[in-house]
Parts: structure tokens; sequence; C-alpha cells
């Protein structure tokens, strides 16, 4: 590790100033950007990191952060450097605007967290709201605050575990999402894998041991693949390069928790980039569509795979061609087809090509949200309205006059009741997807055409809140039931931690301590907000203490297949069993165990000795609150 602390800053400094000199900034704004740094310097004098580094390090870092990575000009660049002078020095917010003017004072005045005796909700949910609310149609504040909390992240080693609870919670629970709606892939990909990375260790060093395996066996196949890809648009003359991009250890745990799957059984652990050059005579979407023609000419495509996000962009500006290919090894192959506009814009995101008119929009649908939310801080939480409103990947779906809708992923036939109108959601009956009948439960898709039929007997129940995302929807629900439900438990009835799972605890308010998994969403948001009431808990495990479990199997059929699942169960592991569901069809069986376990060693365990039986192809679990 270097020790010369000097000699790097002035490295750092030389990079910054030689990437903002070749995007065209002028000598007086140099001389400005190398002032701030120099005043900062000697404001933040003889002040460390937990690292035992000058504390300097870090306004320079996010300094290098919000030009190098997400390219803004000199009054942020100026901002990052003084962004922690004025909470963490005697130095003023005027002086600041005196020396440095209006814009750079406004940006520092809107990343430093206000110090009261009291606070409306929380120390961290005000400071959420101080910074959302002080946007101003300027959205670099937010960049600011993303380029700090991401440097923290990555030194984030350093502090103590229930401090890294507390920041990667925060983390997790409201910058990663932001920095996905803001069109910030990159820093939305880092911040949550250095969230889960801290928030549950052992699954994340699972999870990367398991990429890292499959990225080095597969690597040969996919550079095959890669390879006739390339080939194809060469022999055509298309200026273009391919990536191959492996998705980080989050997004992998994140499909194997929703699907309940293994590793090796979930899709899309990486895609394949293609990025053609600009210009071409043909118009971008045209170039994408012969791109596509060439390959499917030459690769089989996947009947339903293509996705057309040019002419459809996600809500926060995303673009790109999606499709999948089958590869002579016969594995389908996911495609994404860019220009070089498309693929800085999809990095970059709201700061690339910023204007007025392209964030106008996003900012006066978030201000008339906020307003709201703020009217009706009682009912739902201020952020959860946040979230829930606009920290989603979205969806656009369409009622039958071919209005488009747009609404988070998951969203239900009862979410676009409401979003339509809160009687018709409050009436909803049931819904016609794509002109088949359905439940009002039933999760949309993008592009499904809704009908909504209602009915004056309909009645709000209290279930719906399970079956909704939105925070008009939730608001409105919550509201008519005029309650919240009682939490008496200790052990989260949402993530159902087994002992020994990596936990965390919150105190409520009448004194009992609820244990959560430490990849719980709830915890996460728990420790995002109040951080203050989680407490160090032992969740070990008790003889005495079983806890239900959930197992299904997939296996090829054969003779003593079943006797030979009761023997390990019963015998050789002295599991007692609840009950036993098994259905055979065309020689595949399919299996529903529910038996319960003192641990997650146990539960570990039973999927060890299952998945080795003759014949089993694969074994999933679910914790289960009864049985």
């Amino acid at each position: 590790m270097e020790t010369n602390y000097d000699s790097a800053l002035e490295r750092s400094i030389s990079e910054i100033v030689s990437v903002m000199k070749g995007r065209g900034v002028s000598d007086e704004d140099i001389s400005l950007i190398r002032d701030a740094f120099d005043f900062a310097r000697a404001a933040h004098d003889g002040q460390t990191r937990k690292t035992g580094q000058p504390y300097i390090i870090h306004p320079v870092a996010v300094a290098a952060i919000v030009a190098e990575e997400l390219e803004l000009g000199t009054a942020p660049v100026i901002a990052a450097f003084l962004h922690d002078v004025v909470e963490d020095t005697d130095h003023t917010i005027d002086e600041i605007r005196e020396r440095y003017g209006e814009d750079v004072a406004f940006l520092v005045d809107t990343v430093t967290k206000r110090k009261k005796e009291k606070y409306a909700q929380s120390l961290q949910i005000d400071n959420f709201k101080q910074m959302l609310e002080s946007i101003n149609y300027d959205i670099r504040a937010l960049l600011l605050k993303l380029a700090d909390r991401l440097h923290n992240m990555r030194t984030l080693s350093s502090m103590r575990v229930d401090k890294q609870m507390k920041i990667a919670g925060e983390t997790d629970f409201f910058f990663a999402p932001l920095a996905n709606r803001l069109g910030l892939y990159h820093i939305k990909c880092e911040l949550e894998d250095l969230s889960f990375k801290y928030r549950c260790p052992r699954e994340y060093a699972s999870v990367e041991k398991q990429l890292s395996a499959y990225r080095e066996s597969e690597e040969a196949r996919i550079g095959t693949f890669s390879s006739g890809i390339e080939e194809v648009l060469k022999e055509h003359h298309i200026d273009s390069h391919i990536q191959v991009v492996f998705r980080p250890p989050y997004s992998s745990w994140k499909k194997m928790a929703a699907t309940g799957g293994d590793f090796q059984h979930i899709e899309g652990k990486y895609y394949i980039r293609i990025i053609f050059k600009n210009p071409y005579p043909l118009s971008e979407k045209d170039m994408s569509l012969k791109i596509y023609s060439l390959l499917s000419d030459i690769f089989k495509e996947k009947p339903g795979s293509v996705t057309n996000y040019i002419d459809n962009p996600k809500e926060n500006g995303y673009q790109s061609f999606h499709v999948k290919f089958l590869s002579g090894e016969g594995v389908w192959e996911e495609v994404h087809i860019s220009s070089e506009r498309m693929f800085r814009n999809n990095k970059l995101g709201c700061s690339a090509e910023r204007t007025e008119d392209t964030v106008a929009l996003w900012i006066e649908k978030f201000k008339s949200r906020l307003k709201d939310m703020a009217m009706h801080v009682g009912e739902i939480g201020f952020m959860e309205g946040v979230t829930s409103s606009f920290y989603n990947d979205d969806i656009m779906v369409f009622t039958p006059e071919g209005k488009g809708v747009i609404l988070p992923k998951n969203s239900t036939a009862l979410d676009f009741a409401f979003e339509i109108h809160s009687q018709l959601g409050a009436k909803a009956q049931y819904a016609r997807i794509n002109g088949v009948m359905s439940s009002i439960k039933t999760v949309l898709h993008r592009g499904d055409c809704v009908t909504i039929v209602e009915d004056d007997c309909v009645k709000v129940q209290q279930q719906w809140l399970d079956y909704v995302c939105t925070y008009k929807a939730k608001r409105y629900i919550r509201t008519v039931l005029a309650h919240r439900e009682d939490n008496h438990i200790r052990r989260c009835r949402k993530c159902l931690p087994l002992p020994g799972d990596d936990v965390v605890g919150f105190k409520g308010q009448d004194g009992l301590v609820t244990v959560h998994r430490r990849n719980c969403q709830q915890a996460v948001s728990q420790a995002s907000q109040y951080a203050d009431s989680i407490v160090d808990v032992s969740f070990e495990e008790n003889p005495d203490n079983l806890y239900p479990v959930k197992f299904s199997l997939t296996a090829v059929d054969r003779y003593h297949l079943l006797s030979d699942l009761i023997e390990v169960i019963a015998d050789r592991m002295h599991f007692s069993m609840d009950s036993l569901e098994v259905n055979t069809k065309d020689y595949i069986v399919s299996c529903v165990i529910k038996l319960r376990l003192h641990s997650i060693n146990e539960l570990t365990e039973a999927v060890e000795c299952l998945s080795r039986i003759q014949g089993v192809e694969e074994v999933q679990y679910q914790n289960i609150s009864n049985l």
C-alpha cells in the first residue's frame, strides 16, 4: 500500500484535470478546480478516515467519480471536493458561496446533512427527504450524492459490522434503486453488489465462487459463439465490437431467490453486447434491425424473445434491442444490440445529453409524488412511497384504447386499476388481460392490454396489500383499512430465518426483537431508515425448536426412487416428514416434501443428501411459516 499520500493525491488531481481539459473546460475553471482541492485539503487537515488515511482521500475520490465516471461539469467537480467541508469543519456555506459561486454552494448545501434536536421521523429519513426535495430541477445534486455513496461503499471494509449493515441497507434500499431510475446501470449494479457483499458475506462468497467457476468453464463456448457473431458482422462490413458481460453476484442471487432454484438452473448469468459505431446512413433502429436480420439468418431465434427498447425506452431512458439466439451447443444466448450513442447514454443515464426537456418530465412527476406523500405521511411511510413509486424496473401496459400506463415491474392488475383511478381499484372484481379473464392479483408483463371489470359489491380487502406494489394502491388500501397490522412475532414472517443464518435483529417499541435474515428486504428497509433499532442478536440452534421447510424435487423415475428418498430423510437424517406428495409424468417425478428442521446447517445437509440420490436433477426449498 502506498504511504506517500502527497504524490498519490497529486496524481489523482492531475488525472481529474486531464479529463476535464479533454472535455474542453477553460483554464479559468481548471484553476477553480485546483483551488477547491487546496481549500478542501486545508479544511480537512488533521482528519482521518477509519482506514487511517487522510480524510482528503475521500473527497478527491468522489471528485474523480464525478469527473471521470459521471462526466459532469466544473461546478459538480468543485462541489465534490467540498461536499463534507460544511458538515465536518468550521467553514460555512456562505464562505463557499462567496468563493465559488451560488451554483457550487447549492450543490454542497443539498448534500450537507442537517443537524436537528428532533427529527420528523429519523435522521436517515430526514436526510433522504432533504436531498430529494432540494433537487430544484437539478439532478446534479443527486448524482453528487451517488458518487459520495459509491466511494463509501468501495471502502466499507474498514467499518464495524453494525455500521456496514446500516450503510449497506441504505444503499440497497435507496441509493442503488435511485441510480437505476436515473439510468446509471453500472453504478446501480456496483452499489447492489457491494451492499450484498457486506450484508450477506457468506451468500456473496458462495455465489461469487460459483460464478467464477461457471465463467471459467463456459469461456470457450461463449467465445466461439461471440466469434461467430463477429465474423458475420465483419463479412457485411459493419464496424462494431462485441462484449461478453457477466452479471454480478447479486444479480444471480436475486434470480435464485426469486425462483427458488440453484445457481446452475437460473438464466441470464451473462449477455453478449453488440455495439455498432455511429454514424451510419441507416437510422439506429434500422441498423439494429439489419444486424438482427443478419444474425437470425445464421442462428435460430427464440420465439418471443425480441424486446425493442429503441422505440419503447425504459422510463430511465435505456435503449437497446434484445433478442435470444441458439448457439451451436444448444444454449439460448441473450444478445443486446446498441449504437455507441445508446451505449454511452445507457451508461451515463440522465447525465448524458442532459437538457431541460430530457429531465423536466421526470422531475415534475417526482416532485408531484413527493408532495402527495408529504400530505399522507401518516398513512404510508415516506421511504416506502418513494421506493415503490420510482425505484423499480418499469413495464408499460395498455388500456383497451391504447393508452400506455407505466408501472413498476411485478405490478398486478390491481395496481393497474388503482393507477387508472382509485375508485376503479376499490371496486375491481376481475380483469381481462389480452382478452383472457384473469384474477386482479395476476402479475402483468410488458405489453399486456388490460381491462378492469368492477362491481359495487367488491370491498377493499386486507390481503390486497400482498398483491400491490405501487405507492398509490398501497396508500388507498391502507387509508380504507385505517389500521396497520400488528406484529408480535420474534421471527420475520417474510424471510423466516433459521438458526445459523446470517441474521440481524431490530428492537420494536414493545421491547421485542424481530430477527431477520440479513438479505431480507424488510431488514434492508428497516436498517436504511431506523438504524438505531439494530441490536446484536444470537439466533442459535435449540434442540426443542423445529422450523417447517418445504422441499421440491425433480427427478428421473426409477425403481426404488421413493424408498431411497424416505431412507435418506427418515433413516439417515432422522427427520420426521409431515407430508409427501409425488407426481410422475413421462418418467419425470415431481416431489414435494414438508418437514421440520433445527437449523440452516441441517437444511444445507438435507439439500446435499437429497441432491446425491441417483436420478435427482434439482432440489429447491422454501422456508414456510406453518404446515
